[in-house]
């Protein structure tokens, strides 16, 4: 190739994962212990499970967020090809094979649902409202959806959570065991394995969203049983590329620093994936202002009561400063084609949009428990919300960083490879 006039890099010796990733999931377990802690000794002094639980829930949608938005990014890649997705695949990977840690986080929200869900722990709807247990509109919503909202049973949330489950593992085992067949399949051409990978993964999209939406009902939306939304699903499928592409990006960022990343890792790609990134953040808005301008414009009572819960008494600042972390500031940030370019103000970006999905998730749980509905108030419990979700995410992290030393981290046989290796700025040789 050197007589074509290009330039290519070696690769070297040792693709695995560099030390500085036992360092990283060291610091995780630190974060871990102490998160755990503080959420131990918050419960003992409030003398409430309940906060616990309900931070619990959150972490639990912030790393599954992680977890199902990689591999749908992952089946998103191979259906769309680029070079940028040979920087992000593995750690794509790793982040989909969390997937069994996100399962045990599902247990408990399982195991104490009637703590958590007033249509579970109120079986007969008419009787507690009878008893003033619950509103009129929430007895006859509970009683509307009693044939899907129920614990136990063919369709009950225990079994559509283990289905939702087995249906996610079913892609993560078959994605993940061809990446590895490829890279040692001399037999077969790029053809065969491109065509594998979409085949699987241009259905997988649609089945992930269907899936998704079963997930975010069940355990979020339904907290509300009195909530309607047509968007709700497609608005936790957007947010959940918004999150993994920011951590897999900041992850990709820190490990460019060592080989074998440092070597592919060229700033046209690092652009490539701050573009990435800039157009998650419109979709993200774009998709959340049209579910609320349908609602509003349309002056539906039953939807509007929703925000209502979210946007009075103290609720307001809140919702706020949701949209200034979840847009205005990754928006213009990324307007700039010097922070898409330069490594530290990617990174800090991508920091903030993480930082927004913590934030967002917060907004959207909390309002739906009666003592925080329309009144926002600090009550002993409520730092649960801080500490068990960051408990949760740090042993995610754990997970996440065990998984990603357990393979190389550049693919081989990969057609892009080639162009990948390429100097930054190629030239043609004058004779």
């Amino acid at each position: 190739m050197e007589e074509l006039g290009y330039h290519y890099k070696e690769l070297p010796a040792d693709l695995s994962a560099p030390i500085a990733v036992l360092r990283w999931r060291r610091r995780a377990w630190i974060a871990t212990a102490v998160f755990a802690a503080l959420a131990l000794i918050d419960a003992l002094v409030s003398g409430s499970f309940d906060y616990v639980l309900r931070g619990w829930l959150m972490g639990l949608m912030v790393c599954l967020s992680f977890c199902t938005g990689g591999l749908a990014l992952l089946m998103v890649q191979w259906c769309s090809g680029g070079k940028w997705g040979l920087l992000v695949r593995r750690p794509l990977e790793a982040m989909s094979r969390t997937l069994p840690l996100i399962f045990l986080m599902f247990l408990p929200i399982a195991i104490f649902a009637k703590r958590l869900y007033i249509w579970a722990r109120y079986t007969d709807a008419h009787a507690a409202y009878m008893h003033g247990l619950i509103d009129a509109m929430q007895a006859h919503a509970i009683a509307y959806k009693r044939p899907y909202l129920h614990l136990y049973g063919f369709a009950g949330l225990w079994a559509r959570g283990i289905l939702y489950f087995i249906i996610f593992g079913i892609f993560v085992y078959f994605l993940n065991r061809w990446s590895l067949q490829r890279d040692t399949d001399t037999e077969h051409g790029n053809w065969f394995w491109q065509k594998r990978f979409e085949n699987l993964s241009g259905p997988g999209l649609v089945i992930y969203s269907l899936v998704l939406t079963g997930m975010c009902v069940d355990w979020v939306m339904s907290l509300d049983p009195t909530w309607f939304s047509s968007m709700y699903g497609f608005l936790y499928l957007v947010s959940q590329g918004y999150a993994a592409l920011a951590m897999v990006v900041l992850v990709t960022l820190a490990l460019s620093q060592y080989e074998p990343v440092k070597t592919i890792m060229r700033v046209k790609e690092q652009h490539d994936l701050g573009s990435l990134l800039f157009a998650f953040v419109m979709l993200n808005i774009y998709i959340a202002f049209s579910q609320y301008l349908v609602i509003w414009s349309g002056n539906l009572p039953l939807e509007i009561r929703w925000y209502m819960d979210r946007i009075t008494g103290g609720w307001g600042p809140i919702a706020g400063l949701d949209f200034f972390f979840h847009w205005v500031l990754p928006f213009f940030l990324l307007l700039s084609r010097e922070v898409k370019r330069n490594k530290g103000k990617l990174a800090t970006v991508c920091c903030i949009m993480l930082f927004a999905r913590f934030w967002d998730t917060w907004w959207l749980i909390a309002p739906s428990f009666a003592d925080q509905r329309r009144n926002l108030h600090f009550v002993p419990g409520m730092l649960q919300y801080l500490f068990v979700p960051g408990a949760l995410t740090a042993l995610w992290l754990v997970y996440f960083f065990t998984q990603l030393r357990t393979r190389n981290l550049v693919p081989l046989n990969d057609p892009h490879l080639p162009q990948i290796l390429e100097s930054e700025h190629v030239h043609a040789f004058t004779t």
